[in-house]
């Protein structure tokens, strides 16, 4: 079980699926939630609550192609999305722009 920054807690290996998107070159070198400079090459990506450091299976539900992300910032901040991705991560999923993905906290 995981405990993210608003105090709730997600079990390993819960699901969920919602609307990804990615951000990239804007945002190359910036430093993230967690201090770190933003790699949009890295597999890397922002959520909202989970907790820093959190690995997350990301699916493309519309190919089956998976990626492991860390949560290292936060976002994004728009409604009826979930996660925000590096442009790596984007790139591994096959993305073209926003996608329905299958969360998965693996830690």
């Amino acid at each position: 079980t995981t405990v993210d920054a608003k105090g709730h807690k997600h079990h390993k290996h819960h699901s969920v699926s919602s609307i990804a998107s990615w951000y990239g070159y804007p945002h190359h070198g910036r430093k993230m939630a967690d201090g770190h400079r933003y790699n949009m090459y890295a597999l890397t990506a922002a959520h909202r609550t989970l907790k820093l450091g959190t690995k997350v299976k990301v699916t493309n539900l519309n190919n089956n192609k998976s990626v492991v992300v860390k949560v290292n910032d936060r976002g994004p901040f728009v409604k009826g999305r979930i996660i925000d991705l590096s442009l790596g991560a984007k790139k591994m999923l096959a993305m073209d722009g926003i996608a329905k993905v299958k969360l998965e906290i693996l830690d």
